[in-house]
This record gives structure tokens, C-alpha cells and sequence, in this order.
């Protein structure tokens, strides 16, 4: 399916293409249009696109072209349908025929009537990571034989295993990101509590407890009025220092 260098596994292949993306979506977005090409057939459209399960809401957060994107609203307006089924019950779907498939009342017809002929659902191996799926939507009925089913599953599957690797660093990359804002602000109170203490000549308590009356009477963040005191004290913001 999708191109493999010479002399490389097929997970290398996938690490290396998610190496060269800035971020996730980038990844992903190479992925669909990828997929999107590679099981287009003579003549046929193929459109993809990669749909998020997240609390309370679904998202596509990578598409091929924007008419994938447009058919994935499609299963958000109806709130169901057979991507939405995959991510969310772990299964491949597929709608050989969307025109007469039943499962999915009021989607169905909606899809055909934007020119969707057959679908197909395949989710992602997440492993408790997320739950997603990669949605492939094409203008022809049964455009989908049991080898190019095999195929997607393939591909996914080695997609996922990049995938749950950019999960995980993104994570950890956000719990750094806030590791370090905490610490600023931590700095900037801290510092705004010695300026109150030499303002005042009173105790660290006693400054605390005036920076948080202040915070409250003005409804101002304790962690954004120390920083207005210090950049007023010190002609700037506070500077965190960190040692490696």
C-alpha cells in the first residue's frame, strides 16, 4: 500500500514518515492522502479521513481533501454511522452499498445524497491511548473487495503503532509544558511576595494573604497579578531559571 523504501520494514517505513512530520495531524494528513491514492481505481474517487473519539464529542483531525472532511460531518450531524461505529466498537464496518445498507437511518441518505457510494471504517490499535478510525469513502458501490479490506487493516495497523508513540510524546511533552508554567508561576508569586514583604516590612504570610485579597477584590489570577508586580518592580517579566 503505501510506499516502502528499499531495505526498510514496513513499521520502520511508517516511524520515518511520522518522523518527518512536524506533528501529529501532518502524520496522519500524509497518511490519508496516501491511502486515499492507493485505493482510488481507474476512474474511481477515494476519500479519506481519520476521525478522534474524544469526551462528549468526535473530530476529524486529518483528511485527504476537504470533501472527506465534509463527508465525516456528515456521521457528526446524525451522531452515528459506520466510521463513528468503528472507532467506537473497535471493529471494521463496511457499507458495500450505502444506498440500501439500513443500520444507520437518516445517515445513509444523506451520505448517498453527497455522492457517497460505499464505506469503509477501519479503527485504529490505540491501546487505551484514544479511540479513532480511518474513514474511506468512495463514489462507487462495492468498491471495496475483501484484499483491499485486508490491505487497509494492514495499513492502519502499522499506522497505529506510529501513532501511539506520537500519542505518548505529545503527552509527555504537555506535562513539561505545564511543569514549566507551573514553575513560572510559581517564580512570579514567589516574587511578588518578597516585593509586598519590603513594600510592607511584614511577614511571607502576611504578604501572601495581601496578594490574595488583592487577587480577589480586583478578580485578577493570584499567578497574573504577581506577574503584573514584578514586570512593574522589575521592568519585566520574572526570568525561571532551570539547571540541567
Amino acid at each position: 500500500m503505501i510506499d516502502r523504501h528499499a531495505g526498510g520494514s514496513a513499521p520502520s517505513v511508517m516511524h520515518e514518515l511520522l518522523l518527518d512530520s512536524p506533528d501529529i495531524t501532518a502524520f496522519l494528513t500524509q497518511f490519508t492522502q496516501k491511502m486515499a491514492t492507493t485505493l482510488a481505481a481507474d476512474g474511481e474517487e477515494v476519500w479519506c479521513a481519520v476521525t478522534l473519539l474524544r469526551e462528549r464529542r468526535s473530530a476529524t483531525v486529518a483528511s485527504s481533501s476537504d470533501r472527506a472532511a465534509a463527508l465525516d460531518e456528515i456521521q457528526y450531524v446524525y451522531g452515528d454511522g459506520p466510521c463513528l461505529t468503528a472507532a467506537r466498537e473497535h471493529v471494521v464496518v463496511h457499507v458495500p452499498e450505502v444506498a440500501t445498507d439500513d443500520r444507520w437511518p437518516g445517515y445513509t441518505e444523506a451520505a448517498a445524497a453527497a455522492g457517497v457510494a460505499s464505506v469503509l471504517g477501519v479503527p485504529f490499535e490505540l491501546a487505551g491511548e484514544a479511540r479513532a478510525a480511518l474513514n474511506i469513502y468512495a463514489d462507487q458501490p462495492h468498491a471495496y473487495d475483501q484484499a483491499k479490506i485486508e490491505a487497509a487493516r494492514q495499513e492502519v495497523a502499522l499506522a497505529s503503532s506510529a501513532l501511539r508513540l506520537a500519542v505518548r510524546l505529545a503527552g509527555h511533552r504537555d506535562k513539561e509544558a505545564d511543569l514549566q508554567a507551573a514553575m513560572a508561576s510559581r517564580t512570579s508569586i514567589d516574587l511578588a511576595v518578597g516585593i509586598v514583604m519590603g513594600q510592607n516590612r511584614c511577614t511571607q504570610q502576611k504578604a501572601f494573604e495581601i496578594l490574595k485579597a488583592a487577587s480577589n477584590h480586583r478578580n485578577v489570577k493570584l499567578r497574573d497579578l504577581a506577574a503584573e508586580l514584578v514586570a512593574s518592580v522589575g521592568k519585566g517579566p520574572a526570568a525561571t531559571h532551570f539547571e540541567n
